[in-house]
């Protein structure tokens, strides 16, 4: 991950110039906001970034390092484009499948409800999961098995593009607006569109109501490309926005329930 020299710093800007964004429009604390949502998303932001990600890498470097020591670093001649292919199938398909597994099965929503129980859009909840949802998300674990092999480069500009559109997708600041109102923005946009997730197609997973024509919860799973979801079948496009986000028909959970299913329940 060395390779990839700031890029941390780089996805840090970007949480910084969105949050800043919200601050500036009056959206980073509102009404909305329960002092449980507060303590949800600092704690599963901490979870991922301080330990879930140092650890898979550092588990996934022991095992291969123990495993095959001499396979370390073996595809880092590998063209940019070649890399980046592998990594869309590797990370962000399975990351989709792994979303829409996420909401098909019951049971495996509990790994997932505290994304979705926040009444509102925001940079704060990016990372907001039971702190098991990333640990058993199998793109962590590939991502971390091809920078063993030589990806971390070509990882590191990826992460940055990946990060900035999931904040983007997540932020109350919908940068996407101003593109439907000019005629060439809407026409640049109805590529953009189909190809990542925007705050328009990312919103729409989150709405409350399923009467809302701007909700589309059974789908628009895709994290940095939107693109899968116009492949497998689960995209609806409205350029339009939820009026109201969260739950329906939402059951109470408790905190320490929504992170840490299945030590605590409810």
């Amino acid at each position: 991950m060395s390779e990839g020299g700031n890029y941390r710093l780089i996805i840090t800007a970007i949480f910084v110039v969105f949050s800043v964004a919200e601050v500036i429009a009056g959206r980073y604390l509102t009404k909305d906001t329960r002092r449980r949502d507060l303590v949800i998303e600092v704690v599963a932001t901490v979870s991922i970034l301080v330990f879930t990600i140092p650890a898979t890498l550092w588990l996934v470097d022991l095992a291969a390092g123990t495993l095959f020591p001499g396979l370390r670093g073996m595809w880092a001649d590998w063209p940019w484009w070649a890399m980046l292919g592998v990594l869309l199938l590797a990370d962000d398909m399975t990351q989709y499948w792994w979303h829409r597994a996420n909401h098909a099965l019951p049971w495996l929503f509990h790994l997932h409800r505290a994304h979705h129980t926040a009444r509102y859009m925001s940079v704060r909840m990016t990372f907001r999961n039971n702190v098991f949802y990333y640990w058993l998300m199998p793109g962590l674990w590939f991502s971390a098995l091809l920078i063993y092999f030589g990806f971390g480069s070509v990882y590191a500009v990826y992460a940055v593009v990946k990060m900035a559109v999931i904040v983007g997708a997540h932020s109350s600041v919908r940068w996407d607006a101003p593109l439907y109102r000019s005629r060439l923005g809407s026409a640049v946009m109805w590529l953009v569109e189909r190809t990542i997730s925007t705050p328009a197609t990312h919103n729409a997973h989150h709405g409350l109501n399923a009467d809302d024509p701007a909700t589309h919860y059974a789908g628009n799973y895709g994290n940095l490309l939107f693109l899968w979801d116009v492949l497998f079948g689960t995209a609806r496009i409205t350029r339009t926005y939820p009026a109201a986000y969260g739950v329906e028909n939402e059951e109470p959970h408790s905190w320490r329930h929504e992170m840490f299913w299945p030590l605590f329940r409810r």
